[in-house]
Order: C-alpha cells, then sequence, then structure tokens
C-alpha cells in the first residue's frame, strides 16, 4: 500500500532537516509520533468493536441453530405422551434453556446455604 523505500525515506528526513532545521525537528517529530499514536488507537478502537459485532453476530445465530436442532429433535423425539411406557420412579428434569450472552458476562451466583436442619442428604 504505502511503499516507501529506504533511499526516499533519507531523502525526507534530509529534505526535512533542512527546510525545519536541527533546533525545532525534534518537536516536529514528537508531535507527529503523538499523532500517529492516536491514529493506530483509533483505527485499534475500531477493530476491537468491529471484532465484537461479528462475534455477538456469530453468538446469535448459533443459538438460532441451536434452537432450530433443538425444535427439530423435540418434534422427532417427543416427551412420554399419555399412556406411553416410562421407567418406573423416573422423574422427568425441568426444560434447559440454553446459556444467554448476559449470563456469561455476569458473576456467577454463590451457593446457598445448606439449613442443617432441613437437608437430609450428605453435606458438600
Amino acid at each position: 500500500m504505502l511503499d516507501v523505500a529506504p533511499t526516499e525515506l533519507l531523502l525526507v528526513a534530509l529534505v526535512a532537516l533542512v527546510v525545519i532545521g536541527p533546533k525545532d525537528l525534534p518537536r516536529l517529530m514528537r508531535t507527529v509520533g503523538y499523532w500517529v499514536g492516536r491514529a493506530r488507537g483509533v483505527a485499534r478502537h475500531f477493530r476491537a468493536g468491529m471484532d465484537e459485532m461479528m462475534r455477538q453476530a456469530e453468538v446469535e445465530e448459533m443459538e438460532k441453530r441451536w434452537a432450530a436442532e433443538n425444535e427439530r429433535i423435540m418434534r422427532e423425539h417427543p416427551a412420554s405422551e399419555a399412556g406411553a411406557p416410562t421407567l418406573a420412579g423416573a422423574e422427568t428434569a425441568p426444560p434447559v434453556s440454553p446459556p444467554m450472552l448476559s449470563d456469561l458476562n455476569s458473576p456467577p451466583r454463590p451457593p446457598e446455604p445448606i439449613d442443617p436442619r432441613v437437608h437430609t442428604g450428605p453435606l458438600p
């Protein structure tokens, strides 16, 4: 894109030294460096924003695919119907919803304290 040969860069530096002078050249280079750094920061921020938007779009697409596949599986294998044989004493688990992005960004909840007066199983 910007193909600058070392000889061209040396020529520009020599002309800048002659035109600007050795006294003001460090201040000019500092100013140019500052603005180049700002431009890189803006480009980095823009790139990070674009990456985040692409990641969000991919997550939404994966959630849609997951929901469609889950729906297809549920249609092919429906839950136990009235009169259908089931395992004796088997309990059905509550439906599990897919994790949402907001759940992933929130801090984990602490476990609820166990009341020894009520708990009948082994303590963790």
